[in-house]
């Protein structure tokens, strides 16, 4: 059974720092992207940070960048994502997934997904 179990969300104050951390396991995840996206309340889910297989190549949503890092470890099939600077814009659930290439991580399609955890910035 596949799983993405992911730890280290919480409450944190306005300029703050918090570390998310996410372990794949159940199949072999060669060849696959990860990343993390967000759902604030009464918005729709967005992509956050991706990484490729090689983590040669990474992406970012426009109001995160300079703020949040991503990186993996393919040996232990687990993505990590660095938030530093939160705003409480930023409040919202974090999840964790895992998807065959870039493009179906990005389009769902045959994505694995963790379960969610919230991230709350307060002001």
């Amino acid at each position: 059974q596949v799983q993405l179990v992911e730890s280290g969300g919480g409450l944190v104050r306005d300029g703050g720092s918090l570390r998310r951390e996410c372990a794949a396991s159940g199949r072999t995840f060669d060849g696959y992207a990860m990343g993390w996206f967000r759902q604030a309340p009464g918005k729709e889910r967005e992509e956050v940070a991706l990484i490729t297989w090689s983590g040669g190549s990474t992406y970012y949503t426009d109001s995160v960048k300079g703020r949040f890092t991503i990186s993996r470890d393919k040996a232990k099939s687990t993505v990590s994502l660095q938030m530093n600077s939160l705003k409480p814009e930023d409040t919202a659930v974090y999840y964790c997934a895992a998807g065959d290439g870039l493009y179906n991580l990005r389009k769902g399609v045959g994505t694995y997904w963790g379960k969610g955890t919230l991230v709350t910035v307060s002001s």
